[in-house]
């Protein structure tokens, strides 16, 4: 560490008050309060939270501030206050059929049960950039629904699950609890090992950097797995989170949380013992995330390759390359400390390299005094 060099604790400390002046930045402009990140970069909220395994909005943005802005720096900030927290319990797998829908699409049926909510999104907005947002104040205040309209824009009732249609007649996988499954791992605090069960890997993709996995699942897409996929449906709202309590002996409502999920629909030819079929991705990832839960359906999909009987030919269906790569905190880390100092080993390095240019130096002249006299004209 820095901290061996000789005056390097005043200079870290030094280090520490530009950093604070940085990230203030122009002090004749007014703070960016927790509270303008929580509600107005929603989206980047929801990835800290994801990546860093904590559901709480008020903390993910208050990493993006201390962070000023880098997100994986956020991520690791959060995992590292994580670790302090202590573990009461787990809770009951929610039931996202029974999720307070503002936004579900599904690109694989028109008429859905429940329709198409559209909800709030970019996918219809024309990428140019709005010189109006440059003007002081809320100018959308005066043209933005009021909360009643927001209210009714959000489906309280169960909506069904789009693949249903498909279970129905049998032409997808059905995937239902097993008796006696062994209860999942933790990958908060249990360290990764292989082989990984799916659950795991499920696990890991969620904590997983989404600019990496959107790279995956895109190498999936122009052919680096056997992967032909249909956005089956994703949804977005609010689900209850409920707890068993052994004191109370029931189960109680502890909060709501927002969730994206991502079904993401495959072919699958069949095998000799199960006919071609469709098979599914997974992605489930806290906020509005639907990039980085269809990323994630569509990693999940191409690692259960040997599962499902087909051929290995691609990186992204390497389970342990995946899963021993995604993780921006791991990732940040290892590349980062570069930039300690690696003075003794760097030394060493640079004289073994004097040592052998040294070396094929007189080889190179020995050699050149050793041809024949004519040899040494021929080759003047």
């Amino acid at each position: 560490m820095y901290v061996a060099v000789k005056g390097g604790e005043r200079a870290i400390e030094a280090s520490w008050r530009l950093l604070d002046k940085a990230r203030r930045g122009d002090m004749r402009l007014a703070e960016l309060s927790v509270a303008q990140i929580r509600e107005q970069l929603r989206l980047a909220v929801a990835r800290v939270m994801t990546e860093g395994s904590v559901y709480d909005e008020e903390l993910a943005a208050l990493a993006i501030k201390q962070a000023a802005g880098d997100l994986v720096e956020a991520i690791f900030l959060l995992r590292a206050y994580r670790t302090t927290l202590p573990r009461f319990g787990y809770t009951r797998p929610i039931d996202t059929e029974a999720m307070q829908t503002e936004r579900r699409i599904s690109a694989t049926f028109k008429d859905v049960p429940g329709g198409q909510l559209l909800g709030a999104t970019y996918d219809y907005t024309q990428r140019l950039l709005d010189f109006a947002l440059l003007a002081e104040g809320d100018a959308v205040a005066s043209v933005a629904p009021s909360p009643s309209n927001q209210a009714a824009a959000v489906q309280t009732e169960p909506m069904p699950r789009v693949v249903s249609l498909l279970d129905k007649e049998g032409l997808i996988e059905q995937e239902r609890p097993t008796p006696n499954a062994p209860e999942p791992g933790d990958l908060s605090r249990e360290p990764l090992a292989f082989p990984a069960s799916r659950t795991t890997r499920l696990q890991n993709l969620a904590r997983g950097d989404e600019g990496f996995l959107l790279a995956m699942g895109y190498a999936t897409q122009r052919g680096y797995a056997n992967s032909h996929p249909f956005a089956g449906e994703i949804r977005f709202g609010t689900i209850a989170v409920e707890m068993e309590l052994d004191e109370l002996g029931e189960t109680v409502e502890i909060g709501d949380i927002d969730i994206t999920e991502c079904q993401m629909i495959n072919q699958f030819a069949g095998s000799g013992e199960v006919p071609p079929t469709f098979t599914q991705g997974y992605g489930l990832a806290f906020g509005h995330s639907e990039r980085k839960a269809m990323a994630m359906a569509l990693v999940d999909r191409a690692l259960r390759a040997e599962e499902l009987g087909e051929t290995l030919a691609s990186p992204t269906q390497d389970i342990e390359f995946m899963l021993s790569h995604s993780d921006n905190v791991e990732a940040s880390g290892f590349v980062q400390h570069l930039k300690l100092p690696h003075y003794v080993d760097f030394q060493s390095e640079l004289e073994l390299v004097r040592r052998l240019r040294a070396k094929h130096a007189m080889q190179s002249q020995q050699e050149g005094t050793d041809q024949p006299s004519g040899q040494q004209e021929q080759a003047a």
